[in-house]
């Protein structure tokens, strides 16, 4: 017996001693080479689109060709162009861990950049097989579409986690172009029909998967797109472009802190396309897009870093997001959503209870009534907001610290008199009004699931903050194994957890993740706010607020 145990553990340590080969897989005719770790094999960085470079500036994607020879996909390849954008100040009290996890995913990384970008990866268990046919989620960043990249958040975390339930997933994520190289916008963009690249990108982004992902062991007609904060905005815009017809490039979605946002007509952002055209000297050019074509990439990069970014007096008025241009998105996201022209699939959309704290830090010289209604005024709403409606906002967002956001904090958190109000005020224009005007308008009509998130209330001065919820995933929390088992069955029930039922304009239930020393969940009801979510949604739905 000793012998045999001898010989047991000789060979165990032999077998560790020698490397795995790395995982393989062919794609067209080409051999792509990945990495495996643990229990995940990870292919970083491949193709899904020409190199939007040169004459492809400020263009729609091109798809790749068939793929050739050998594809090392062992390391991650340069990021798209980051807007960079200085930090608020921390606050006192605030803690380190959590602000640099909810910042870290809006500001620029220190990380090498370029335009040759559209790539994705795709880390996937280590036995899957072309015959597996698992489920897919696609993983769309976030970052105030002026930043972020598709490996920020570890996608591995994900997978393990969907081994462990014994329903395993492949994680896919893309790099994707933001701020001005993505959503460059103006008369001259309009007339182009080059639009929302950024959002273009994602979508050539799913017709690879439906192409190749079947080869690394997913099933393409099991793609769940899932996103975070302005990630969340693009798989919802994805929702409803195209008159809401998906093209079978994706079956479900799970939104986080994002629905479809209040947004204008494309030439809404003409005035940073004429900043960007003075700046790298295109103003003389007859035709000034052609011109920003040839312009050196870091001149064109400097310019658009010289335009306000979201940790800026301007914060949620955001410089570079997705328009109405007519053909992408053909009306304000909300219209069309009123209109039925949504894909009808099941799909998951809920929030951090205090969305609007971070986006508030660069306001703190707002302190008084008047003050707050005329940043309401010249900032952050648009000018044909009636002065009554206005009026309605100041009233029922109170002056009252203790209703104010971070929510259920009393008169704590109040780092002006005005802060907690404004918080408030931000975070339901752009977050909360948005997903209930969603989930009210779809719930009943098909199957829709709610949520918010308490949970890290306690952190001074941004609370249950945007993106806070985010560590409950890629942090292998239960939210992710909620996650997995929709992407799986299309349902997010399962054995783990309590019962989440779904979301009706009769029972507007929703999976509230507590606060608590027991981390408890419980089912509330979508009520809170009622009216001042009503008067933020009818000025939203009125005054497209970007």
């Amino acid at each position: 017996m000793f012998f045999y145990s001898l010989v047991v553990a000789v060979q165990a340590s032999i077998a560790l001693a020698i490397p795995l080969a790395n995982p393989t897989v062919s794609l067209d005719s080409a051999t792509v080479t990945g990495i495996t770790e643990g229990q995940v094999s990870k292919f970083f960085s491949i193709p899904y689109a020409q190199p939007p470079t040169g004459d492809r500036r400020f263009r729609a994607p091109e798809p790749v060709t068939p793929y050739t020879g050998s594809i090392n996909a062992t390391s991650i390849k340069p990021v798209c162009p980051q807007q960079k954008s200085e930090l608020p100040s921390k606050p006192n009290g605030v803690d380190e861990k959590v602000y640099d996890f909810v910042t870290g995913k809006l500001e620029a990384a220190n990380v090498p950049e370029s335009e040759d970008c559209l790539n994705l990866n795709v880390l996937k268990p280590v036995n899957a097989t072309p015959e597996s046919k698992l489920p897919v989620v696609v993983w769309i960043f976030g970052g105030g579409f002026q930043a972020g990249f598709s490996t920020q958040l570890d996608g591995s975390t994900v997978v393990e986690k969907s081994i462990n339930l014994g329903q395993p997933v492949i994680h896919v994520s893309m790099d994707y172009r933001s701020n001005g190289f993505g959503f460059m916008a103006s008369q001259e963009i309009k007339a182009a029909g080059v639009g929302n690249l950024g959002l273009r990108d994602q979508r050539e982004a799913l017709r690879w998967v439906q192409r190749y992902i079947g080869a690394f062991g997913g099933d393409p007609t099991k793609v769940t797109i899932w996103g975070q904060s302005s990630g969340a905005i693009s798989a919802a815009l994805q929702m409803v472009t195209n008159g809401g017809d998906t093209e079978d490039l994706f079956r479900a979605a799970f939104l986080q802190s994002g629905a479809p946002i209040s947004v204008g007509d494309i030439s809404h952002g003409q005035v940073y396309y004429n900043q960007v055209v003075s700046e790298t000297g295109c103003s003389e050019a007859v035709d000034t897009l052609a011109c920003l074509r040839t312009v050196p990439y870091q001149n064109l990069s400097d310019a658009i870093n010289n335009t306000p970014p979201i940790f800026s007096y301007q914060s949620l008025h955001l410089t570079w997001l997705p328009r109405v241009d007519g053909d992408f998105i053909t009306d304000v996201p909300a219209h069309l959503v009123q209109q039925g022209k949504v894909a009808n699939i099941p799909f998951v959309s809920g929030n951090c209870d205090d969305e609007g704290t971070l986006f508030s830090f660069t306001s703190l010289n707002v302190t008084t009534d008047d003050a707050v209604r005329e940043y309401l005024r010249t900032v952050l709403l648009p000018s044909d907001v009636p002065e009554a409606e206005i009026d309605n906002l100041m009233r029922v967002y109170s002056a009252n610290v203790t209703e104010g956001s971070p929510y259920d904090t009393g008169y704590f958190n109040a780092l002006t008199p005005q802060f907690k109000r404004l918080a408030s005020i931000q975070g339901d224009l752009v977050f909360q009004a948005p997903r209930r005007f969603l989930v009210q308008s779809l719930g009943g009509k098909q199957d829709t699931w709610s949520f918010v998130s308490k949970r890290l209330k306690s952190t001074a001065f941004i609370g249950s903050g945007h993106g806070t919820d985010l560590l409950n995933v890629y942090g292998g929390g239960d939210m992710a194994d909620y996650l997995i088992r929709f992407a799986a069955n299309l349902d997010p029930n399962g054995n783990t957890g309590i019962d989440w039922p779904k979301y009706t304009t009769a029972t507007p239930n929703m999976l509230t993740f507590q606060d608590d020393a027991l981390q408890r969940l419980v089912i509330t009801q979508d009520t809170y706010r009622k009216e001042a979510l009503q008067v933020a949604t009818r000025v939203l739905m009125e005054h497209p607020l970007l």
